[in-house]
């Protein structure tokens, strides 16, 4: 593994809480506290002894697929290739595929020169960022990237996009654009004019305009969220549906092995590669960067800090997030944490982490889980890309 800076701290240094003196809810905090409390988490792989871990998966990913509340109608990949661009040690096809019969996304395909049998594959998520107007390009290389995406990969990811690294370590690399992002984002000459108003006169494409863009889409997550929960569904079940329709897409390959797929993402990619793993047993490998924490953990003054994306209705009272990443052990499972991270508590993200260890202890595979923390702010900077293509090469090119 390459070298970076890890540090392992005691799970006591969590009670030093630097936490502001009021809650972000006030006197509210108390009941959501109490109720939170309530959950024993029953189908946590903790909760009791499971005799048939396999029925224990189903129960959990059916329970999951419940509360995630989204079924479109199935369609076929009906894949096609809109632009090829060789470059150095590999190839980048932008490709165009259905993930459902009335919505299709965008992804780039990444195959390494030279391979003459099939290769292991990872499916590469990007993150949040409160960026919308990009997606597959945050983290891939693209010529001439406007400054503000530039900014991002810069400050997110030391300057190096991690799926360019990835195909250059000889993994098939599938970068597909999120609900909401990229070629799937907001088209904003289709809804009201006066919640755009400021890109009227601004040319799609340029800096200014994407600068302008990414608030708007912000300021309408909220709209989005009500309408999602007003039909039904939610926005997890849209991203986490797209993810696995990608799955299917990179199956079809014939450049990659199906035995061997893993994924990685960081933020609400991190997010997203959580569930790709837990939910879809076709991913043998997974790392979840920075988004892996208790949801008790966030209660008292960190709700404020996240997305619509990452809140399933009733989840909590089933299984915690560390509680369904676990839902593919004994897999091997990476979780990469910054200490300087503001989106999260310490305390959080160490408590999940003792979760994830004990899943993995029970099932007598304590070497395929690995909590690295390194000291960064928010982001998977060079260091921490390293040894997560360390820990995806270990297990996918056995």
């Amino acid at each position: 593994m390459a070298t970076s800076l890890l540090i392992c701290l005691p799970l006591a240094l969590c009670a030093a809480d630097a936490r502001e003196p009021r809650s972000d809810v006030g006197n509210f905090f108390p009941m959501f506290e109490d109720y939170a409390g309530r959950s024993a988490f029953p189908l946590s792989y903790l909760a009791q002894d499971w005799p048939d871990a396999d029925a224990w998966r189903r129960q959990g990913r059916d329970r999951m697929h419940e509360l995630l509340s989204y079924d479109p109608v199935p369609s076929a990949p009906n894949a096609e290739i809109l632009e090829t661009v060789k470059k150095n040690g590999y190839t980048c096809h932008l490709v165009r595929y259905n993930i459902a019969a009335d919505r299709a996304t965008e992804a780039f395909l990444l195959i390494p020169d030279g391979l003459d049998a099939p290769a292991p594959a990872v499916v590469a998520l990007h993150c949040h960022s409160g960026f919308y107007y990009y997606g597959k390009e945050k983290i891939t290389g693209t010529e001439n990237p406007v400054q503000a995406l530039q900014d991002l990969i810069n400050g997110t990811y030391g300057g190096r996009p991690f799926a360019d690294e990835l195909v250059r370590h000889g993994f098939v690399v599938l970068v597909p654009d999120a609900f909401y992002f990229g070629a799937q984002r907001l088209d904003v000459t289709q809804i009201p004019s006066h919640f755009a108003a400021q890109l009227r006169d601004k040319e799609p494409g340029t800096n200014d305009y994407v600068q302008l863009f990414n608030p708007v889409a912000a300021r309408h997550e909220d709209l989005m969220a009500k309408t999602m929960f007003a039909a039904g569904t939610t926005w997890p079940g849209i991203l986490f549906q797209g993810d696995r329709a990608s799955v299917d897409y990179l199956v079809t390959r014939p450049e990659v092995d199906p035995g061997r797929i893993g994924c990685l993402g960081l933020s609400i990619g991190g997010f997203r590669s959580a569930h790709l793993f837990a939910l879809d047993p076709r991913i043998k490998c997974g790392v979840v960067a920075g988004w892996m924490t208790t949801y008790g953990g966030l209660l008292y003054d960190h709700v404020h800090s996240h997305t619509w994306m990452v809140y399933v209705p009733r989840q909590h009272n089933f299984l915690d997030l560390p509680d369904v990443v676990t839902l593919n052990a004994p897999n091997p499972l990476m979780v990469i944490n910054c200490l300087k991270d503001s989106l999260f508590t310490l305390e959080g993200m160490q408590a999940a982490e003792k979760k994830i260890a004990a899943v993995y202890g029970k099932m007598g595979a304590a070497d395929r889980f690995v909590c690295n923390y390194y000291d960064e702010p928010h982001s998977l900077k060079i260091p921490a890309q390293d040894d997560a293509i360390a820990w995806l090469e270990k297990w996918l090119k056995q």
